[in-house]
């Protein structure tokens, strides 16, 4: 098994926004996430094509069009584990139903389940996908 590779950061860089490899989360809470040797307060979405900012408040809500936003630029990935906040928070029928036309999972759980389960899943070289609603 190889190891992802890190995202180059150099003295004093810090995320902006957008980073072009997939890393595993390293912790949450305090209202971001760590990972990649770099930090970021907010939410966040781990794509097929990096780690992203997710301009959802901390401990806030994803709205249907939040979510769709995301359904639209899923290509390959077999699911999607969208970590919820604090609690377990169910989307909406008809979010639900536009994954399952899609044919694409939508696993919901809390925010920590969510981390440890992608970096589970990362380490197996599973093409996962996340959303991570950030949390204090």
């Amino acid at each position: 098994m190889t190891e992802q590779p890190k995202p180059e950061r150099k003295s004093g860089a810090r995320f902006d926004g957008f980073v072009p490899v997939r890393a595993p989360i390293d912790a949450y809470g305090n209202g971001g996430f760590r990972f990649g040797d770099m930090s970021h307060r907010g939410s966040l979405l781990a794509l097929a094509d990096g780690m992203h900012a997710w301009g959802i408040a901390v401990d806030g809500a994803a709205d249907d069009a939040a979510l769709l936003a995301i359904l639209a630029k899923l290509e390959m990935p077999q699911f999607l584990l969208f970590g919820t906040g604090r609690a377990q928070v169910f989307p909406s029928l008809a979010v639900r139903k536009a994954f399952l036309d899609r044919h694409i999972g939508l696993e919901v759980m809390d925010t920590g389940a969510a981390c440890r389960t992608y970096n589970v899943l990362l380490a197996e070289q599973r093409p996962v996908m996340a959303a991570f609603i950030a949390v204090d």
